[in-house]
Formats: C-alpha cells, sequence, structure tokens
C-alpha cells in the first residue's frame, strides 16, 4: 500500500528540473510578447488553451490514483504479462477523457502503481486518438467514417501491447516488476475517509508526478509552439497528398508537431477536406502519438530507454500500413 495512507505525508517540493523548466517557459512566454515575435506569442496562448485542461485532470486523476487506488488492484488488472491485462488497459484507455499530454501523468502513475510495461504501453497508445471526447469529436468532422480511426487505433494498441509481451519474454527490453498478488485487497483506509489528509494525499501525489512529466510537457509546448508559429499551414495541403511520398510527409510533419489530440482533430479533418482520402489524416493523428518525443522522453526516464526505443520501430509500420489501406478506400 502506498505510504499515502498510513497517515504520514511526506513533503514533497518542486525539483530543479521542473523549476528550470518552468523559468524557462516563462522567459520565452515573456519574450513573445515583443512586436517581432507575436506569432509565437499566439501560438503558444492557443497551445495552452487547448491543453491546460487536459494537463490539470491527467495530474489531478495521477493524484487520486495514487491516493486512494491500492496497488493490489492495479497489479491484479494491469499487472499481469497476459493479453487480458493488455485488452484492460486498452479499455480503460478508451474510458480516459484527457489528450496525449494529460494522459502521460496517469500513464506514468499507473505504471508506479504496479502497470506492466505492455500494458501502460497500450493504456498510452489507446486514450489520445479513442477516448470518448475525441470519438465524439471525431464522428463530429467525419461521420461514420471516424469508426474506422477509432478502431484501427485500438486494434493498433492491442497489437501493440502484445508484441511488448513478447519482446519482454525475449528480454529485448526491461522487464516489469513481477508483483505478489493477494486473494484480497484491503480496503480500510478507503473507509476511514478524512478530507483534510486525502486533499493532502492527492495534493502530493500530482507534486511528485508533476516533477516527473510536466517538464518534459513544458518542452514539447514549446518545440510546438514554434512550429505552429512559423511553419504556414497551406504546406499541409499542398504537399500532403494521397500517395506514399504524400503519407511519407506526413508521418514527417506529425513527427515533428506535437499537437494535443483535440486540436489535431481539426487539422487532420483538414487534411482530408483538401486530399479527399483518409489514410493521410489517419496517419496524422497516430503518428503524432506514436512518435511524441515527450512521451518516448518519459518513457525511457521511468520504464526504460528500450522501452521507449521500440514504441516508434513497433508502431510505424502499423500506422502507415492502416494508413495505406484507408487511401484505397
Amino acid at each position: 500500500m502506498s505510504q499515502n495512507h498510513c497517515g504520514n505525508q511526506k513533503t514533497v517540493r518542486i525539483n530543479r528540473k521542473l523549476s528550470l523548466s518552468i523559468l524557462a517557459f516563462l522567459f520565452v512566454l515573456g519574450l513573445s510578447y515583443l512586436p517581432a515575435l507575436t506569432p509565437l506569442n499566439h501560438s503558444l496562448l492557443s497551445y495552452l488553451s487547448l491543453i491546460w485542461w487536459a494537463v490539470l485532470l491527467g495530474l489531478f486523476a495521477g493524484g487520486l490514483i495514487d491516493y486512494f487506488i491500492p496497488e493490489e488492484t492495479i497489479g491484479r488488472f494491469l499487472g499481469g504479462k497476459s493479453h487480458r491485462s493488455i485488452v484492460y488497459a486498452v479499455f480503460a484507455g478508451f474510458l480516459m477523457s484527457a489528450c496525449s499530454h494529460g494522459i502521460l501523468a496517469i500513464a506514468i502513475q499507473l505504471h508506479k502503481k504496479g502497470a506492466s510495461g505492455a500494458a501502460t504501453i497500450s493504456f498510452l497508445l489507446a486514450s489520445p486518438w479513442a477516448n470518448l471526447p475525441v470519438t465524439f469529436l471525431l464522428f463530429g468532422l467525419f461521420g461514420w467514417k471516424a469508426a474506422l480511426f477509432v478502431g484501427a487505433a485500438m486494434l493498433i494498441a492491442i497489437v501493440t501491447g502484445f508484441i511488448y509481451l513478447s519482446l519482454e519474454r525475449h528480454q529485448l527490453i526491461e522487464a516489469s516488476p513481477e508483483l505478489v498478488l493477494t486473494d484480497r485487497v484491503d480496503w480500510e483506509n478507503l473507509k476511514n475517509f478524512n478530507l483534510k489528509r486525502s486533499v493532502a494525499g492527492v495534493y502530493t501525489g500530482m507534486l511528485q508526478l508533476a516533477n516527473m512529466v510536466m517538464w518534459w510537457i513544458i518542452i514539447g509546448i514549446v518545440f510546438s509552439a514554434l512550429i505552429g508559429a512559423y511553419v504556414p499551414q497551406h504546406i499541409f495541403t499542398d504537399f500532403f497528398g494521397p500517395s506514399l511520398s504524400g503519407l511519407g510527409l506526413t508521418l514527417v510533419a506529425a513527427t515533428v508537431i506535437e499537437v494535443c489530440s483535440e486540436g489535431s482533430a481539426p487539422v487532420a479533418f483538414e487534411l482530408y477536406d483538401n486530399v479527399g482520402v483518409l489514410g493521410n489524416p489517419f496517419v496524422f493523428l497516430m503518428a503524432g502519438v506514436v512518435t511524441d518525443y515527450t512521451e518516448i522522453g518519459l518513457l525511457w526516464a521511468n520504464i526504460g530507454k528500450r522501452t521507449a526505443l521500440w514504441l516508434p520501430v513497433v508502431t510505424l509500420p502499423q500506422v502507415l500500413l492502416a494508413g495505406y489501406l484507408f487511401n484505397l478506400l
């Protein structure tokens, strides 16, 4: 059980990496108010308006998980090295209401509480594009064709999880910790609910998560804002046609431009509206997740470098194959 449930809250403070990244971000934001940098200012503020709620929601959900949900519960459903744990992880990701930035905090917290590396990867892949809010948004933009996007995203998440299980069995990625599960979960601490202690416990969990993930997210925001400010939008439709080269360029663009899922869906629809095929928008949506430098960096730091490096190797062929097939429809 987490130490939070024992009544002794340990003091957690903002660490040096997060402090420096916040100061650097505030410096860039302040600098962007110079007239010569107006496009950067608009891009930064627009990007923040898209994702601030998702990041806070992710940190809050992670804090709730840390304080209220015992390791036993997560370990029982997501900690096993079985195909069933992957399906559970994808289903959990589908129910989450956070974009790719917000879901990072939740995923890392789940792993810290006992989710296997494979289940964590599947959860990450399923949530940004197959979660309920984005599902509704995609159906509003694409109509029934959105079902193809959501179904393909969930299938890729499941297949990737199965592949990661095989990689772990062959010792090609870092091993997940072995969990000793008892027959019964002790919920006694939840029965003795105390509002003040619970708020402090959730806040401590949020701050611990922020120390792990926020500096990566800040880096992602700044890079994305620079691209959004200084790369003309018409380039998307001019060069990303329904060809193999167009798919390749779409992949490169999605790799460089890290956009929140809710923000990317309209851009993907604009791409679909101009090129008239489904494959390129799908690659744009999915490749931004599977090549996300923020996500890969967090996996590297919190699970292991081999787990992080295998992510694009395993997922990109699946994304490109699905995009190619969608372009044939």
